[in-house]
C-alpha cells in the first residue's frame, strides 16, 4: 500500500526551538545518512550553540547567515519517510520582519507545529503565527510546549500555556488542537514517550504525525482541473495537461470548458506510468476528449453539474509581501497568477488592516511589508473559483510586480464583490402611474415603415470596431430605405449618462438606461444600434430580455486585446498601461465575451464590407 504524504511547518516566536526540533526529529528517527551525521558534528563544534552536544537546529538552517546569526531566515524543505507515513517539513523563520516566509511555507501544509517556550510563554509572534494558521485554514494543529527541560518539566507551567492559548485561540478559526509538552534539545516526547514527564498521558510527536487522519481535509467533491499546457506533437492528438486542483474525474464523465462552457466527454486520462481509470487531487495528467474543443492555457475543465463561481470583481484576504509599500493614493496595476490564470489586477480598496496581536481593525489606504488585510481587487479576466474556506487550490491567489516579477502578496478568495446590477424588475418606486397605450400601435409604424422594429447591440472591446461597424451598418440600412437609429456609448454619456462613472455598478445603470431608451426607439418601428463596450454578460442579458423574442439580435464585434491595443484610435490603452487610467476594460477590468451571439463579426481578420454583409444577411428577414 503507498504511503500517504503528510505537509507540515513549523512556526513560533524566535528562539522557541523550531529548527532544532526538526533537527532532533530527523536524527532520532534514524533517518539520516551516515555522512550527514559526520557532517552535522562537525557543524555543531564549529558553529553551534549547545557546547559539546549536536546542535540538531544545523541540519535546517542551511544559509550562511543562519548560522552565524542562530536563527532561521528563509523556508527551509526536508523531506523524510517512517515504514508508515511520507513528510515533508516546512521549518519558518520566526521573526516578524519573515512573516511572508511563513505565508509561504504554509500555504500547502495540512498541519502546523506552533512551538512554544515553555520558559517564556505565549508571545507576540506565537499569536500571530497562530492567526496566519487560522487564515490559511490548516487544519490540524499541535501546539509544542518546547524546552520543559527548562522549567523542570513543570505540569503547571505546561497547563498554564495550554490555557492561555486556547482562550486566544477561541477568536480564530481552528477546530482541531493538540498540545504536546517536548524538549526538542533534549528528545522528550520527540520521536519516543519521555520518562520525565509521567503526567503526559498522550502521544508523542513523531508518532502523533504518523496517525493523524487528513484524507477528509482533501476535497473529493468539486472536479476542479485548470489547463498548464495543450499537447499537440501531430494532427491526430490533442491532450490537456495539468493537476488535478481538487475533486476526481474518469474517462467517460461528461466536463465543461469554463470560460467558454463547451461541453465534452473524458476519454482517456494519461500520465507517464500508464493510463488511469480514475484520477483525483494532487495528480498530474493529461486528458484527452472526445470532441475537439477550443481550449487553452488557463481554461479550467469542470464538471457541468458542479461549477465554480465565475467573477472579475473579487473580495479577499491579502498578505503583502513586498518591502515596496502599496499606496491606493498611486494606484499601481500588477499581475494575478490564479491556478494557471495570469490576468492584470487592481486592488481598488482596502476594507481594513488587520492587527494579528490584538485582532483589531484598523483602516488604512496603505499595505507595508507582513500586513495583513482584507482588500477589494478587480481583474481583468473572469476568474473561476471556490471559496478558499472550501478549497484551497482555487480559492489562492498570488499577486506579481508586472516591471520586476517580484511576488508582492499572496490572496485568499472569500467572495465575489460586485453586487446585483441595478436593473429593471418590473416595478417602480411611484404607485400613481400609469403606463398609456397610444392609438397608433408598433404594428402599424412596422407596416408603414416595410419593415420590423429590432434591436442591434454592438459589445466588444474599446478598438474593435464597434463605432465603424455601427456607423457602416446604419448607412447601408439607410440606403435600403428602412428606419434607423443610433445610440453610441460616448454620445450618451454627454447627456442621459452624463452624470455615471465606470465603476460596476455605473456601467450596468449606463446599459440599463439604454436599453430601456433602444426599447422605446424599437418600440416606434425603427431598427437600433446600439454600439457599447457592455462588458458584463447579465447585463446584455437584462437588454435582451425587455424586449420580444426575436427583435433583440446580440452582435460581437470581435477583435483580440493585442490587435485593439495596436489600433488604439483614442490613445486609452496607452493611457491604461501606463496607469493613468483605473478599469479600463481589457487591461484591468474584465469583458465577459458573449458565449453564443446571434452575430459574430471578427474585425481583425475579416473587412469591414464583409462584416456589413454579414450583419445585413443575419437581419434581412425583418
Amino acid at each position: 500500500m503507498e504511503k500517504s504524504l503528510l505537509r507540515f511547518l513549523t512556526c513560533g516566536s524566535v528562539d522557541d526551538g523550531k529548527s532544532t526540533l526538526i533537527g532532533n526529529l530527523l536524527y532520532n528517527s534514524k533517518k539520516l545518512c551516515r555522512d550527514q551525521i559526520e557532517a552535522l558534528e562537525k557543524d555543531s563544534k564549529k558553529h553551534g550553540t549547545q557546547g559539546e552536544k549536536v546542535d540538531y537546529a544545523l541540519l535546517m538552517d542551511g544559509l550562511a547567515s543562519e548560522r552565524e546569526q542562530g536563527i532561521t531566515i528563509d523556508v527551509a524543505y526536508r523531506f523524510f519517510e517512517t515504514p508508515i507515513r511520507k513528510f515533508i517539513v516546512a521549518d519558518t523563520p520566526g521573526h516578524e520582519q519573515y512573516t511572508r516566509n511563513m505565508v509561504t511555507g504554509a500555504s500547502t501544509c495540512d498541519l502546523a507545529i506552533i512551538l512554544i517556550d515553555a520558559s517564556k510563554g505565549i508571545l507576540t509572534q506565537s499569536r500571530r503565527h497562530a492567526f496566519i494558521v487560522s487564515l490559511l485554514q490548516i487544519p490540524h494543529v499541535i501546539v509544542a510546549v518546547n524546552k520543559m527541560d527548562l522549567v523542570d518539566y513543570d505540569e503547571k507551567i505546561f497547563d498554564k500555556i495550554c490555557n492561555e492559548f486556547k482562550d486566544f485561540s477561541a477568536k480564530l478559526n481552528i477546530s482541531d488542537i493538540h498540545f504536546i509538552p517536548v524538549s526538542a534539545l533534549e528528545g522528550d516526547n520527540v520521536v519516543d514517550s519521555s520518562e520525565n514527564m509521567p503526567w503526559y498521558r498522550g502521544t508523542a510527536l513523531l508518532p502523533f504525525l504518523e496517525s493523524v487522519y487528513i484524507r477528509s481535509d482533501k476535497n473529493f467533491v468539486d472536479f476542479r482541473y485548470p489547463v498548464q499546457y495543450v499537447q499537440r506533437p501531430n494532427s491526430k492528438f490533442r491532450g490537456y495537461a495539468g493537476k488535478v486542483a481538487s475533486g476526481t474525474i474518469s474517462p467517460g464523465e461528461e466536463i465543461m470548458v469554463l470560460p467558454s462552457e463547451k461541453t465534452s466527454k473524458v476519454k482517456e486520462i494519461i500520465t507517464y506510468d500508464g493510463n488511469l481509470k480514475e484520477a483525483f487531487a494532487g495528480q498530474s495528467i493529461l486528458i484527452t476528449l472526445e470532441d475537439e474543443i477550443d481550449i487553452s492555457r488557463g481554461d479550467m475543465l469542470v464538471r457541468k453539474s458542479n461549477i465554480p463561481k465565475g467573477a472579475s470583481e473579487l473580495d479577499i484576504m491579502i498578505c503583502w509581501m513586498s518591502e515596496k509599500t502599496l499606496d491606493l493614493s498611486s494606484p499601481k496595476r500588477l499581475l494575478l497568477k490564479h491556478t494557471s490564470r495570469t490576468s492584470n489586477v487592481f486592488i481598488d480598496k482596502i476594507d481594513y488592516k488587520i492587527d494579528v496581536n490584538t485582532l483589531h481593525r484598523e483602516e488604512s489606504n496603505e499595505l507595508n511589508l507582513n500586513d495583513i488585510a482584507r482588500v477589494q481587487i478587480t481583474s481583468a479576466q473572469k476568474l473561476y473559483f471556490d471559496n478558499y474556506k472550501n478549497n484551497r487550490r482555487t480559492g489562492s491567489l498570488v499577486f506579481i510586480d508586472p516591471i520586476t516579477n517580484e511576488t508582492v502578496a499572496g490572496g485568499m478568495i472569500r467572495s465575489e464583490r460586485r453586487a446585483a446590477s441595478i436593473q429593471s424588475t418590473g416595478s417602480v418606486k411611484s404607485k400613481n402611474i400609469t403606463k398609456i397605450e397610444f392609438d397608433i400601435s408598433q404594428a402599424m409604424l412596422e407596416q408603414r415603415n416595410g419593415h420590423k422594429g429590432a434591436i442591434l447591440w454592438l459589445t466588444g472591446l474599446s478598438g474593435s470596431g464597434k463605432s465603424t461597424i455601427a456607423m457602416a451598418l446604419s448607412n447601408k440600412l439607410f440606403e435600403q430605405g428602412k428606419h434607423v437609429a443610433s445610440l453610441d456609448g460616448d454620445n450618451v454619456r454627454y447627456g442621459l449618462c452624463s452624470d455615471l462613472g465606470f465603476t460596476p455598478t455605473d456601467r450596468s445603470e449606463n446599459i440599463r438606461r439604454v436599453a430601456e431608451v433602444a426599447k422605446l426607439i424599437m418600440e416606434s418601428g425603427q431598427i437600433v444600434i446600439c454600439s457599447f463596450i457592455s462588458p458584463y454578460q447579465k447585463d446584455r442579458d437584462f437588454a435582451r430580455s425587455i424586449v420580444p423574442e426575436g427583435c433583440f439580435f446580440e452582435v460581437f464585434i470581435d477583435a483580440d486585446i493585442d490587435t485593439c491595443i495596436e489600433r488604439d484610435p483614442k490613445g486609452l490603452y496607452k493611457k491604461a498601461l501606463a496607469g493613468e487610467i483605473r478599469g479600463f476594460t481589457g487591461i484591468d477590468s474584465a469583458y465577459e465575451s458573449p458565449v453564443n451571439p446571434d452575430i459574430h463579426l471578427n474585425t481583425a481578420e475579416e473587412s469591414v464590407e464583409d462584416c456589413i454583409d454579414t450583419a445585413i444577411n443575419a437581419i434581412k428577414h425583418l
